[in-house]
Formats: structure tokens, C-alpha cells, sequence
């Protein structure tokens, strides 16, 4: 019986200069397609396609799982696990905004409707989706955000810090009104909006129907104003129905409190 052919290793100079090339993934799995390629005659072009190729898939997947870890997503959720059938989000809607165009156009999201009906869940997946495409994204809650932005306030940092975030081609801004902001919270929730203002695209979740901004944003041009700017160029789905969670803990039998 013919043994196996041995794997090679690479010769200490290319090793070497793979390594200082910073392309790890060929050097990694180079010997193996050399060998690969050695006995079923493989044409140059293709062996170094092969090899290129690799280094490509591996860096879009660590670029891509950096991405995910600077988003900071609370939790996963993707499209895949979101029941459109039991959302009362319009399918046309729906179809629009998977395709991520409105990201593109810098087009914000407004998803407003009670607690449970779905909107934490969708926001999460829409940005998941825009990270697995090549998008920067960011999530805060709204009350991280505002904590975030005041202590930029202590080292007079807040300009620096905003235009750091607005380097995300989306924001996802989620619990807006669970809340009251103060008059310094209210100004810096503005000025990140008037920032990203046609240059980059919000997503938020409210469960306050924007007539009822007023009773959490104090000041009150200041909420006239930033709604101005949300709402334009803006898709606003309002979301109904019972809370998904209530239901499905009664309907499972979880009597867990």
C-alpha cells in the first residue's frame, strides 16, 4: 500500500515573509494546497487563485466578526429568527428594509409601538444584517447613549466623541422614552441627530407615540427640532399587537416570575 504523501512545511524564508506580509491565512493552509496542487496538476494561476482567495474569505470573516463586537449588540437576533407572520411590521415594509438600501441613502428607521411587540428584536437583526454586509454599526439604548455623550461632557470631548460615532453608517438608538431625559441629556440626544442628520441613517425604538415626546424630552424646541430631523427621510412603522413575551410565557406554561 502507498503511505499518504507527507504534508510539507514551508520553507523558513517564505514562512517568514508570509508573516511579515501579515497573510496569515496562506501561510497557514499554504503547504497544504501546495501539496494539494503538487498531484493534481494544478495550473500556477489557479494555485496562487486558491491561495488568494483564502487570505480574502479569512480576512472579510475577521473583519466581519469585528464589526459584530463593536456594534455591541446586547443580544444575537437575526432576520432569520424573526416571525414576520406574528409582527404587525407591514411585509412591504419589511422587504424594503432588508434590502439595507435605506442605509445607503442615509434614510433613519423609526419603530414605534408598546413594549413587546417586536421592535428590540428587529432593530438587533436589521443591524446584524448591515454588519454581515460591510456596514459599521453602532447599538445604545438610549440612556447608554446619553451616559455615553455626558461623559464626553467631563474632558469637553462631546464634538470629538460624536463624530466618532458618526462614522457608523448606522446607529440603532432602542428604548427611547422608557426614560426622562434631563435638559443636558435632551441637548445631546439633539446634537448627535442634527450630526447624523442626511450623512447617516438612525434606527430607533420607542414605546411613545412621538406626540408624546414632550413628557421625556423637557425642552421642548429642542424635541420639536430633533424630531424634525428624525423623521425626515425616515420609514415610521408603527408597531401593535400583545406583548410577544407575555404570550409565549403563557402559552409555553412558564410560570417562572
Amino acid at each position: 500500500m502507498t503511505p499518504p504523501p507527507v504534508t510539507p512545511t514551508l520553507p523558513a524564508d517564505l514562512e517568514a515573509g508570509l508573516k511579515r506580509l501579515k497573510l496569515a491565512a496562506i501561510r497557514h493552509a499554504a503547504p497544504e494546497i501546495l501539496l494539494t496542487a503538487r498531484t493534481q496538476r494544478w495550473a500556477p494561476e489557479e494555485t496562487l487563485r486558491v491561495l488568494v482567495d483564502l487570505e480574502i474569505a479569512a480576512r472579510d470573516a475577521s473583519n466581519t466578526r469585528n464589526r459584530m463586537t463593536a456594534a455591541r449588540f446586547p443580544v444575537t437576533k437575526t432576520l432569520d429568527e424573526f416571525n414576520l407572520e406574528e409582527s404587525s411590521i407591514p411585509r412591504a415594509s419589511h422587504d424594503y428594509l432588508v434590502t439595507l438600501d435605506w442605509i445607503d441613502r442615509a434614510d433613519n428607521l423609526c419603530l414605534v409601538g408598546p413594549a413587546g411587540t417586536g421592535k428590540t428584536h428587529y432593530l438587533i437583526a436589521l443591524g446584524h444584517a448591515a454588519v454581515e454586509a460591510g456596514h459599521r454599526v453602532r447599538y445604545f439604548t438610549a440612556a447608554e447613549l446619553v451616559e455615553h455623550l455626558w461623559r464626553a461632557t467631563a474632558d469637553n470631548t462631546v464634538g470629538k466623541t460624536i463624530e466618532q460615532l458618526c462614522r457608523n453608517q448606522l446607529l440603532i438608538i432602542d428604548e427611547i422614552g422608557f426614560a426622562p431625559l434631563d435638559h443636558t441629556g435632551c441637548q445631546l440626544l439633539f446634537q448627535l441627530v442634527a450630526a447624523a442628520y442626511e450623512k447617516r441613517s438612525l434606527a430607533i425604538g420607542s414605546h411613545s407615540p412621538f406626540e408624546n415626546w414632550g413628557r421625556f424630552l423637557p425642552d421642548q424646541p429642542t424635541a420639536v427640532s430633533l424630531l424634525d430631523r428624525l423623521c425626515h427621510h425616515a420609514h415610521i412603522i408603527t408597531t401593535t399587537g400583545d406583548s410577544y413575551r407575555l404570550t409565549h410565557r403563557t402559552t409555553g406554561g412558564d410560570t417562572t416570575t
